[in-house]
Protein backbone atom coordinates (compact mmCIF):
# COMPACT_ATOMS: atom_id res chain seq x y z
CA UNK A 1 0.00 0.00 0.00
CA UNK A 2 1.43 3.37 -1.01
CA UNK A 3 1.03 6.28 1.39
CA UNK A 4 0.09 9.59 -0.23
CA UNK A 5 2.28 12.37 1.10
CA UNK A 6 1.44 16.02 1.11
CA UNK A 7 3.20 17.43 -1.98
CA UNK A 8 5.44 19.62 0.19
CA UNK A 9 6.74 16.50 1.97
CA UNK A 10 8.17 15.09 -1.25
CA UNK A 11 10.93 17.72 -0.90
CA UNK A 12 13.63 16.30 1.41
CA UNK A 13 14.62 19.81 2.58
CA UNK A 14 11.08 20.45 3.84
CA UNK A 15 11.14 17.13 5.69
CA UNK A 16 14.55 17.99 7.18
CA UNK A 17 13.23 21.40 8.22
CA UNK A 18 10.26 19.81 9.98
CA UNK A 19 12.51 17.30 11.75
CA UNK A 20 14.74 20.11 13.00
CA UNK A 21 11.69 21.98 14.29
CA UNK A 22 10.36 18.88 16.03
CA UNK A 23 13.74 18.45 17.72
CA UNK A 24 13.98 22.10 18.75
CA UNK A 25 11.00 24.36 17.96
CA UNK A 26 12.91 27.41 19.24
CA UNK A 27 15.75 27.05 16.75
CA UNK A 28 16.41 30.36 15.04
CA UNK A 29 15.88 30.90 11.33
CA UNK A 30 19.61 31.44 10.88
CA UNK A 31 20.46 28.18 12.68
CA UNK A 32 17.86 26.30 10.64
CA UNK A 33 19.37 27.78 7.48
CA UNK A 34 22.88 26.82 8.56
CA UNK A 35 21.91 23.22 9.32
CA UNK A 36 19.98 22.88 6.06
CA UNK A 37 22.68 24.55 3.99
CA UNK A 38 20.33 27.22 2.59
CA UNK A 39 19.76 30.94 3.14
CA UNK A 40 17.60 32.39 5.91
CA UNK A 41 15.11 33.86 3.39
CA UNK A 42 14.74 30.37 1.89
CA UNK A 43 13.91 28.96 5.32
CA UNK A 44 11.37 31.73 5.95
CA UNK A 45 9.75 31.05 2.56
CA UNK A 46 9.59 27.29 3.22
CA UNK A 47 8.09 27.84 6.69
CA UNK A 48 5.49 30.24 5.28
CA UNK A 49 4.54 27.74 2.56
CA UNK A 50 4.28 24.88 5.09
CA UNK A 51 2.01 27.03 7.26
CA UNK A 52 -0.13 28.28 4.36
CA UNK A 53 -0.72 24.71 3.18
CA UNK A 54 -1.63 23.50 6.68
CA UNK A 55 1.36 21.20 7.21
CA UNK A 56 2.41 23.33 10.20
CA UNK A 57 -0.77 24.28 12.04
CA UNK A 58 0.75 26.30 14.86
CA UNK A 59 3.82 26.65 17.02
CA UNK A 60 3.08 25.78 20.63
CA UNK A 61 4.99 25.61 23.87
CA UNK A 62 5.28 22.11 25.36
CA UNK A 63 4.24 22.77 28.95
CA UNK A 64 4.64 20.25 31.74
CA UNK A 65 1.24 19.93 33.49
CA UNK A 66 2.88 18.70 36.69
CA UNK A 67 5.13 21.78 36.87
CA UNK A 68 1.98 23.90 36.47
CA UNK A 69 0.30 22.25 39.47
CA UNK A 70 -1.75 19.75 37.44
CA UNK A 71 -0.22 16.39 38.41
CA UNK A 72 -3.23 14.22 37.52
CA UNK A 73 -3.91 13.37 33.88
CA UNK A 74 -7.04 11.46 32.92
CA UNK A 75 -8.64 10.11 29.78
CA UNK A 76 -12.43 10.08 29.75
CA UNK A 77 -14.43 8.13 27.20
CA UNK A 78 -17.96 9.41 26.72
CA UNK A 79 -21.01 7.65 25.30
CA UNK A 80 -23.58 10.40 24.69
CA UNK A 81 -27.30 10.15 25.31
CA UNK A 82 -29.48 10.54 22.23
CA UNK A 83 -29.32 14.08 20.88
CA UNK A 84 -26.51 15.19 23.22
CA UNK A 85 -23.51 14.90 20.88
CA UNK A 86 -23.21 18.65 20.31
CA UNK A 87 -23.56 19.38 24.05
CA UNK A 88 -20.51 17.24 24.81
CA UNK A 89 -18.48 19.06 22.15
CA UNK A 90 -19.55 22.46 23.50
CA UNK A 91 -18.74 21.47 27.09
CA UNK A 92 -15.32 20.04 26.19
CA UNK A 93 -14.46 23.23 24.30
CA UNK A 94 -15.28 25.42 27.31
CA UNK A 95 -13.45 23.49 30.05
CA UNK A 96 -9.85 24.69 30.46
CA UNK A 97 -8.74 21.41 32.04
CA UNK A 98 -9.61 19.53 28.81
CA UNK A 99 -6.49 19.60 26.61
CA UNK A 100 -7.77 17.27 23.87
CA UNK A 101 -11.10 15.91 22.70
CA UNK A 102 -11.48 13.44 19.85
CA UNK A 103 -14.54 11.94 18.14
CA UNK A 104 -13.86 8.21 17.93
CA UNK A 105 -15.35 4.99 16.60
CA UNK A 106 -16.78 2.26 18.79
CA UNK A 107 -19.38 2.29 21.52
CA UNK A 108 -18.05 5.53 22.94
CA UNK A 109 -18.18 8.60 20.69
CA UNK A 110 -15.54 10.74 22.39
CA UNK A 111 -12.28 10.45 24.24
CA UNK A 112 -10.86 13.45 26.01
CA UNK A 113 -7.68 14.17 27.89
CA UNK A 114 -7.76 16.42 30.93
CA UNK A 115 -5.25 17.68 33.50
CA UNK A 116 -6.34 18.16 37.11
CA UNK A 117 -4.86 19.67 40.26
CA UNK A 118 -5.79 16.51 42.19
CA UNK A 119 -8.02 13.45 42.24
CA UNK A 120 -10.48 15.43 44.33
CA UNK A 121 -11.23 17.45 41.15
CA UNK A 122 -12.14 14.38 39.09
CA UNK A 123 -15.78 14.16 40.24
CA UNK A 124 -16.30 17.82 39.33
CA UNK A 125 -15.08 17.16 35.78
CA UNK A 126 -16.96 13.91 35.23
CA UNK A 127 -20.23 15.18 36.72
CA UNK A 128 -20.41 17.88 34.06
CA UNK A 129 -20.31 15.24 31.29
CA UNK A 130 -22.69 12.86 33.07
CA UNK A 131 -25.51 15.30 32.30
CA UNK A 132 -25.06 14.33 28.62
CA UNK A 133 -23.91 10.70 28.64
CA UNK A 134 -22.10 7.81 30.26
CA UNK A 135 -18.39 8.14 31.09
CA UNK A 136 -15.51 5.75 31.59
CA UNK A 137 -12.38 7.23 33.13
CA UNK A 138 -8.75 6.10 33.12
CA UNK A 139 -6.12 7.79 35.28
CA UNK A 140 -2.64 8.07 33.79
CA UNK A 141 -0.03 6.38 36.01
CA UNK A 142 2.99 7.24 33.86
CA UNK A 143 3.81 8.33 30.32
CA UNK A 144 6.68 6.32 28.84
CA UNK A 145 6.19 8.06 25.46
CA UNK A 146 5.33 11.75 25.50
CA UNK A 147 3.71 13.51 22.55
CA UNK A 148 6.31 13.53 19.83
CA UNK A 149 4.51 14.64 16.73
CA UNK A 150 3.59 12.70 13.63
CA UNK A 151 6.06 10.44 11.83
CA UNK A 152 7.80 12.12 8.91
CA UNK A 153 9.04 10.40 5.76
CA UNK A 154 12.58 9.09 5.86
CA UNK A 155 15.06 10.45 3.42
CA UNK A 156 18.11 12.55 2.95
CA UNK A 157 18.49 16.17 2.02
CA UNK A 158 19.68 16.64 -1.55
Amino acid sequence: MRIMLHPLLTDPRNVALLKLLLGNPRMSISELARQLGVSAPTVRERLARLQERGVIRRFVADLDPQALGLPVTVFVRIRPMAGKLSKIIELAQTLPQVSECHRITGEDCFILKAHLAGLDRLDELIDQFLAYGQTTTSIVQSSPVHARGVPLPQGRVR
